[in-house]
């Protein structure tokens, strides 16, 4: 009464060392592909907060005022000129920082997929690559 599709958990499929050092290493790409998208994504928001600043000091029109400005844990005030100045050289270092980790993210997508190609050659239904 078994049906031919259904799985059979001592099919002739044979997991060798080299198969599991390539599971193994999707699993290890996978993780650090979550964390890069985190990164990412709370890059992001940094590059929008930053932008959002910007956006905020150029409506300031006394350019006497010295506004609060974040380095590390510390606020400086400095001068509207100044701050802006400061806001856009860390919109361009955050720029450059988001393209590495796109860059990151690409590479390691395209790795997974050529491992997942792999596998799924070799092991077919009997694995699952797919996030849930």
């Amino acid at each position: 009464m078994s049906s031919s599709s259904a799985f059979h958990p001592d099919s002739d499929v044979h997991v060798t060392f080299e198969d599991q050092q390539k599971i193994n290493k999707f699993a290890q790409f996978n993780a650090q592909m979550e964390d890069c998208k985190d990164e990412l994504k709370n890059k992001q928001n940094e590059l929008k907060n930053l932008e959002d600043a910007a956006d905020e000091l150029e409506m300031l029109l006394d350019d006497s005022i010295q506004v609060p400005f974040l380095i590390g844990e510390v606020f400086v005030c400095k001068s509207v000129e100044d701050a802006q100045s400061s806001l856009k050289e860390s919109k361009s270092d955050l720029k450059q920082s988001i393209k590495e980790i796109e860059d990151k993210c690409s590479s390691l997508k395209s790795t997974m997929e050529t491992l997942k190609t792999q596998l799924y050659a070799k092991f077919g239904t009997h694995i699952n690559l797919e996030a849930e």
